[in-house]
């Protein structure tokens, strides 16, 4: 978004649009008002399932859910690195987590359901993470699971901190890729050859030179600051356009998961959700995760 290459590449403007999560530009490709999006796997598992025309061409970041509590919380490294010890603390306690189908709210339904801890934690449902942290803040929830977004913002506004980091919260885990409408794959490969190009060098600064990218995207956002962005970049680094075997694999287990749960109404194929020929040629090297 902070290069004005882009645009040129494709020699039209290029209309962005934030969502606050996954299954809302889900609904908006379905729509047909969005044709190219970044999202997590799930939710875009979720709409493929119900017909959505969409594929994942490249991916592009993984290992982006977090876990945040208020300082009272010990943290993962603080019980021996386990998941189910961190959550057994919210016992009768409201933790709060994006919108149901996110990957973030789907990781999370998985831990509940994996510790037998559904019936024993409540949980409610935001459409934007930042609202958990106001909400932590009024003290109607004790912790909240979202981006590392989250974290930054929440520890700024309340005295919070990591309770699980993400590289402990499934690993591999697809938090996004990139997403194109079945239509403009069929029409214009060329554009998909294009915006791959340009996603791979955003993503080659975003890992080799994170202060720089914080700059671009503190000038895209106005009200995020230089140190603010460093700061969620720090917490998850792991940036790449490619989709080896890992992401494939963590996404194929989420299919699983998503069907165990009652999300989706069978077990999607793998090429019913991506489609490798653009990636295969824009990074052909070895993945940078």
């Amino acid at each position: 978004m902070g290069s004005k290459n882009l645009e040129k590449s494709f020699d039209n403007k290029i209309n962005w649009i934030l969502f606050g999560t996954g299954p809302a530009m889900v609904e908006a490709f379905n729509n047909g008002e969005l044709d190219i999006g970044y999202m997590g796997l799930p939710p875009a598992i979720i709409g493929i399932d119900k017909g959505v025309p969409i594929k994942c061409v490249s991916g592009g970041h993984v290992e982006g859910t977090v876990m945040i509590g208020k300082m009272k919380y010990k943290s993962i490294e603080q019980l021996n690195n386990s998941l189910y010890e961190v959550l057994v603390q919210f016992k009768g306690k409201t933790i709060g987590v994006t919108s149901k189908g996110s990957i973030h709210e789907v990781i999370l339904s998985h831990y509940l359901e994996t510790y037998k801890l559904h019936e024993e934690i409540d949980v409610k449902y935001y459409g934007q993470a930042e609202f958990i942290a106001v909400d932590m803040k009024k003290g109607i929830l004790e912790g909240g699971v979202g981006t590392p977004a989250l974290a930054v913002f929440a520890s700024t506004v309340l005295n919070s901190h990591l309770v699980i980091q993400p590289q402990y919260l499934w690993e591999y885990n697809p938090s996004y890729g990139i997403f194109f409408h079945e239509n403009l794959i069929e029409i214009n490969p060329e554009l998909i050859t294009k915006f791959l190009t340009h996603h791979k060098e955003a993503s080659y600064l975003l890992r080799n030179s994170p202060t720089q990218a914080a700059e671009i995207i503190s000038q895209t956002f106005e009200v995020v600051n230089k140190n603010y962005a460093s700061s969620v970049l720090e917490i998850s680094p792991k940036y790449c356009i490619s989709l080896p075997e890992g992401y494939v694999h963590s996404t194929m287990e989420f299919v699983k998961t998503l069907y165990d749960l009652g999300y989706i109404t069978r077990s999607l194929k793998i090429e019913e959700i991506f489609n490798f020929e653009f990636v295969n040629q824009i990074h052909p090297e070895q993945e940078h995760y």
